[in-house]
């Protein structure tokens, strides 16, 4: 009896005492008590009598990731897995073989093995299809099989592989793997140094310092700093690589949120680095979060001059918060405000069109702010650059030849075909863009438009009304010349695919560090970047 008072009575009271003592939650308490017991309800009925068994963790899972993609793609569930992945991004530590790897059904595919790790050690490279580790086949692996290569550091492993088809084994010896946020820095010429930055991992302030450091003994004079294709990371990270430039008591961002606690302003708390020195940043439409808090607020204290194409515009802030048994939910809790007091969110989640996807912010709905010099600036779609360099316009097509991997394809068999003496001076010819058109035909790459989607509807609809007969040779032109408009959308897109070839090729043949080395060449941002801070009256004329 007094087990069964302990549950009616005193449980209910501490699940009361847990949502009343959070403020968010008092003005709806019993709305979402009420929600809770029909879920409950709902979760229990479905699980004890569906027809075919169920598995309640799948169940779960799904019922919680639908809700939140209702919200906005940073509010996520993480379960253990997850929860350890996020880790890793955000120390850029692990253990296992060093290699940048890709699941897929029956296979791992190796896409970058990092240069000195044990990975590259035992002569695995880009390309390289793992189909066994240990005794473990890949294809009836029923988890994440990338799991497999992680262990103990000094453990071997040894692993099965197909190369250009051919099976091979190598032994790889685990290691503690160090994913760096600065990958590199360097001089671009005798007075100009170029720092890298990748992520904002919890060594990022300490990579760029040590950069900045030690390109300033070589003497550099002037600084280029990348945040190309760099996703952001954490907050304070950004705060800290803004105060290498500026003085102590700058204000750098501010975050405004329903939640009290969470409404902060970020200032400086150190002494610079150097706050003279001239600098330009560069970043493109993979620049998010935390790489717009460093350019978006360089640039609106009139710090740094931004080169390059608008940013992604993501002016939203998450939290993790702890849940059970190891999992944990990350939720937006607030946006964020450079200096000038603009928010540079693009995309709004909480309005959606009706295919139910986020509207973009409008430029005639950009509100001006102005900069510590009073130039003008804007909120609305992201870090807008002072020297805005043409960027590729991604078409359908070409994404779907991203995603499936056929750039990646394409370099990894170049590399087997070709013997590069001096990569630095490399470039891909026209002979060469030929054959990458051809090479999509014989994969027999096949992207369908929604144009193509629609007007096999169309004649679908067409058959059961029996009109089909009188327009079928119409059909068959349209499809015709749709096929020939998707040839020319790749002609079109030549310098962009050219561009991620190059890149590809180029990294599989002297790692991501000769590619560093190669865009320090043959790099027009960073050309340009040079050009400004080798002429003072320029550099300085854009920031007044």
């Amino acid at each position: 009896m007094k087990n069964l008072l302990k549950k009616k009575i005193i449980i209910p009271i501490l699940a009361a005492s847990v949502f009343l003592s959070t403020t968010a939650f008092q003005n709806d308490f019993f709305e979402i008590a009420k929600q809770i017991e029909i879920f409950t309800s709902v979760f229990k009925e479905l699980n004890m009598n569906y027809v075919d068994d169920t598995n309640p963790g799948d169940l779960m899972d799904t019922a919680i990731k639908s809700m939140l993609a209702d919200l906005d793609p940073y509010t996520n569930f993480m379960n253990e897995q997850d929860v350890e992945a996020a880790r890793i991004n955000n120390t850029g530590d692990y253990t296992g073989i060093g290699a940048k790897v890709k699941t897929l059904k029956d296979k791992l595919v190796v896409i970058e093995p990092y240069k000195d790790y044990p990975a590259d050690k035992a002569g695995l490279k880009a390309g390289d299809e793992i189909i066994k580790v240990g005794n473990t086949v890949v294809e009836t692996y029923k988890e994440d099989a990338g799991n497999l290569l992680k262990g103990a550091p000094n453990s071997s492993v040894e692993v099965t592989f197909k190369r250009q088809g051919k099976p091979q084994t190598a032994t790889i010896k685990r290691a503690e793997v160090e994913i760096k946020a600065v990958p590199h820095f360097s001089m671009v010429d005798d007075k100009t140094g170029y720092i890298v930055l990748s992520s904002f991992s919890d060594k990022a302030y300490f990579e760029t310092n040590y950069a900045l450091r030690d390109l300033k003994a070589q003497g550099a004079k002037k600084i280029i700093l990348d945040l190309r294709g760099n996703p952001g990371g954490l907050v304070n990270e950004a705060i800290k690589i803004v105060n290498l430039f500026v003085p102590k008591g700058q204000l750098v961002v501010t975050t405004k949120s329903k939640v009290e606690k969470y409404n902060k302003t970020y200032y400086t708390q150190n002494d610079p680095i150097d706050s003279e020195i001239p600098l330009v940043v560069l970043i493109d439409g993979n620049s998010a979060s935390a790489s717009e808090i460093v350019s978006g607020s360089l640039q609106d204290i009139d710090r740094a001059v931004i080169v390059g194409s608008r940013s992604f515009g993501k002016g939203l802030v998450q939290r993790p918060k702890p849940l059970t048994y190891g999992t944990q939910v990350k939720i937006t809790i607030s946006r964020y405000y450079t200096p000038s007091g603009r928010c540079i969110q693009a995309l709004d989640y909480w309005h959606r069109d009706e295919n139910g996807e986020a509207v973009r912010v409008k430029q005639e709905n950009y509100n001006e702010f102005k900069t510590k010099n009073g130039r003008k600036v804007f909120d609305g779609g992201g870090v807008f650059p002072d020297v805005p360099m043409g960027s590729y316009t991604k078409s359908p097509i070409t994404t779907a030849i991203i995603n499936n991997d056929l750039i990646f394809n394409y370099a990894t068999n170049y590399h087997y075909k070709h013997n590069i003496n001096d990569i630095k001076s490399f470039k891909l010819t026209d002979a060469d863009f030929k054959d990458f058109k051809n090479y999509l035909k014989a994969t027999n790459f096949s992207f369908e438009t929604n144009t193509e989607k629609a007007l096999k509807k169309a004649f679908e609809t067409a058959k059961d009304e029996e009109l089909n007969d009188n327009i079928k040779a119409d059909f068959n032109t349209l499809m015709t010349n749709l096929n020939t408009s998707k040839t020319t959308v790749i002609d079109e897109n030549k310098a962009y695919l050219l561009e991620l070839l190059t890149e590809e090729i180029v990294k599989q043949y002297a790692y991501r560090e000769g590619l560093y080395d190669y865009y320090k060449i043959h790099d027009n941002h960073i050309k340009k970047a040079t050009e400004i801070l080798e002429n003072p009256s320029e550099y300085y004329g854009y920031l007044k």
